[in-house]
């Protein structure tokens, strides 16, 4: 029973000590290009509200794959786009081609109306891939923080001290029991 025991505990901290790493990657590759990190062209976006919900929740990551130059949507695709200075992720409900340009109008799928302004398809960011982490958006936006990212430092920093300690203490005994 104890080797079950210490073997999912081995698991559990193995698991953690993995999540934290790629917590400390994502901050630290997102604090080194000045905003977003980008992974065989996907971004990594929090979801901050609930106008998608069912298809994902407020709190989730979700991964989009980047806007080409002449990528083109569908009705039915997930689009991540500027309006103003935000980013959103809303459903394409119809594409309209005004003057040679393509506009996309969107609606999230928890909301009774579609979106008042049209997206001009220079302003769409990138298409949603389907790959969602429900609620992990709430400890990557804790992470990017100062307090969070100050913490990803410490915290790793702690646990190097501590294990150089245990392994310091446990030579320390067995040093003594073979001089005793």
């Amino acid at each position: 029973m104890k080797k079950v025991i210490r073997l999912v505990s081995k698991a559990i901290s193995g698991f953690v000590l993995l999540l934290l790493c790629c917590l400390v990657i994502l901050v630290l590759s997102s604090k080194a290009s000045g905003g977003e990190p980008t992974i065989l062209g996907c971004q990594v976006k929090v979801v901050l509200s609930g106008s998608m919900e069912p298809t994902f929740q407020t709190g989730s990551i979700i991964a989009i794959k980047l806007a080409d130059s002449g990528a083109t949507y569908t009705k039915g695709d997930v689009i991540t786009f500027r309006d103003e200075e935000k980013l959103i992720t809303h459903r394409i409900i119809e594409v309209k081609k005004v003057n040679g340009q393509v506009l996309y109008k969107t609606k999230g799928d928890n909301n009774n109306a579609p979106d008042t302004n049209p997206v001009v398809a220079q302003n769409v960011v990138g298409k949603y891939t389907s790959f969602t982490v429900p609620y992990a958006g709430y400890l990557v936006n804790y992470a990017t923080s100062k307090a969070g990212s100050a913490l990803l430092l410490i915290i790793p920093g702690l646990l190097l001290v501590l294990s150089a300690a245990r392994s310091l203490i446990g030579t320390m005994k067995e040093i003594e029991t073979k001089n005793a």
